[in-house]
């Protein structure tokens, strides 16, 4: 029988049986007490993350007195201590307990949000800068993997989807919110980049508080879910194949595995690859825009909404298909291939329109194929320990091109910015090849293991023992 209806948990349990109506109800509430939660906390992430950029149009470098590449500088330091803090963010993440380190960490960064509004220099932004990466790196991963404990393989890519979602709301409300916020220019005597700091800082303060109160730690302990749902929960878990009690529970050896796998370092090749895209277009769009033409800030701030709110859309339909469909490579690589087209657009000598083309072209595959990578890695990695270890690994090497793209957008390579478009689109042409081959590869994997071409390796073992090797067993299927 189909593996999502009926499993085996032993020769002496029999079969469990899925009540699918029961199951499409809790699913339904889980989405309810985790996702608005959790885009929040993104959005907000994202938002104080890349604010810098609006508030670059609104005097931010005249008034702290940068030179050069010093804003360039400003922007990538934060990856610095952003990258430090995914691995180690992620392995503490249920010892402390996901309520309190994610409330804590949220807390943290809208602190340090608000403060960048009121330093005076170029050390006083750069230490910020530093602080606000120190304290933000743990939350995508840690959210990734948090996801994971509630969401099966096949509800995962579109929940994951929703982070994207709330980056491109962010992008987008952003734009308008600087717009607005800039009108305070003068107020209190302060100038109108310190207020958009300021005032988008805030609000990460009070989430962070109420999500030490309103984010479930596990399914075992949410406040929301009956005695028969957390029952459910235990099912979906255990019809997974390697999804066992103890491969939930943190093992150093899970870890090693992780670290040795040549598997995870091709994800997080890829993932620098789609990353530099991400962190290109979503921090310099405004400035990529007011190259194209003779616009306002306003006018600028405005033609940036269109390009994120189809990202977005592109993103939870396609997520939809995939995890439907459990087809994760072909996606991210047609999707890849949009955004490099986009690339060449804009690279090309166009017209404003055409290369305002270009934009939508490259917003249409950046957050699908920066996306699906995050949950096409954990989705073949069954054990807790190995799981989060890679996820960590990948977000920490995907982030690393936050360094990187920053200088790929000089002011002074405007108003085309030629070598910063040939550069991302070179990166995105990588990882779509990176991506291809895993796709191929797991597939013949698969069909490996349909044949019984593994099945020797665990002859003389018990169904337990099978099913404590996670993505080794030959009975565990990837996903392609």
């Amino acid at each position: 029988m189909d593996e999502e209806r009926t499993i085996k948990r032993s020769p002496s349990q029999g079969s469990i049986i899925i009540d699918h109506v029961a199951e499409q109800k809790l699913v339904r509430k889980l989405d309810l007490h985790i996702i608005p939660i959790i885009m929040l906390l993104y959005l907000f992430s994202f938002l104080d993350r890349v604010n810098i950029g609006n508030a670059r149009l609104y005097g931010l470098e005249e008034d702290l007195g940068l030179r050069g590449n010093q804003f360039q500088t400003a922007v990538s330091i934060l990856f610095v201590t952003y990258l430090l803090a995914e691995v180690p963010s992620n392995l503490v993440l249920k010892k402390f307990t996901p309520s309190r380190w994610i409330s804590f960490i949220t807390v943290s960064w809208g602190i340090i949000a608000t403060l960048t509004g009121v330093t005076q220099n170029y050390a006083g932004l750069i230490v910020c800068r530093l602080l606000l990466g120190l304290v933000e790196g743990g939350l995508f991963p840690g959210a990734a993997v948090y996801l994971t404990l509630f969401y099966t393989k096949r509800e995962l890519a579109l929940r994951i989807g929703y982070l994207f979602v709330s980056a491109a709301i962010a992008g987008a409300v952003g734009g308008l919110l600087a717009y607005g916020i800039g009108f305070m220019d003068g107020v209190a005597g302060q100038r109108g980049w310190r207020w958009i700091l300021i005032i988008e800082g805030l609000p990460s303060v009070i989430l962070g508080v109420a999500t030490w109160f309103l984010l479930a730690d596990s399914p075992e302990t949410a406040f929301y879910l009956t005695s028969e749902e957390k029952h459910l929960m235990q099912v979906r878990r255990d019809r997974q194949v390697g999804q066992t009690a103890s491969a939930q529970r943190f093992h150093k050896a899970d870890v090693y595995a992780a670290l040795k796998d040549w598997k995870v370092y091709a994800f997080c090749a890829g993932q620098f690859g789609t990353d530099t895209m991400l962190y290109g277009f979503s921090t310099f769009l405004p400035t990529i825009i007011q190259g194209l033409g003779s616009w306002s800030i306003a006018q600028t701030q405005a033609l940036t909404i269109p390009c994120y709110c189809l990202g977005a859309l592109s993103y939870v339909v396609v997520a939809r298909i995939s995890d439907s469909q459990q087809r994760r490579g072909v996606y991210t690589v047609i999707f890849g291939v949009i955004s490099v087209v986009g690339y060449g657009i804009l690279i090309s000598n166009a017209s404003t329109g055409v290369h305002y083309f270009g934009c939508f072209l490259v917003a249409m595959g950046l957050y699908v194929t920066t996306g699906l990578p995050l949950a096409w890695l954990p989705n073949n990695q069954p054990r807790y320990g190995k799981r989060t270890t890679a996820t960590g690994l990948q977000l920490t090497i995907g982030n690393a091109s936050g360094i990187m793209a920053p200088y790929l957008y000089p002011r002074s390579e405007g108003t085309r910015f030629i070598r910063g478009h040939a550069v991302t689109l070179a990166m995105v042409g990588m990882a779509n090849i990176i991506f291809a081959f895993m796709s191929w590869y797991l597939s013949k994997q698969n069909a490996r293991r349909r044949r019984g071409e593994e099945d020797a390796r665990v002859a003389n073992m018990s169904e337990d023992e099978i099913a404590e090797l996670g993505d080794k067993s030959p009975r565990f299927v990837y996903t392609v």
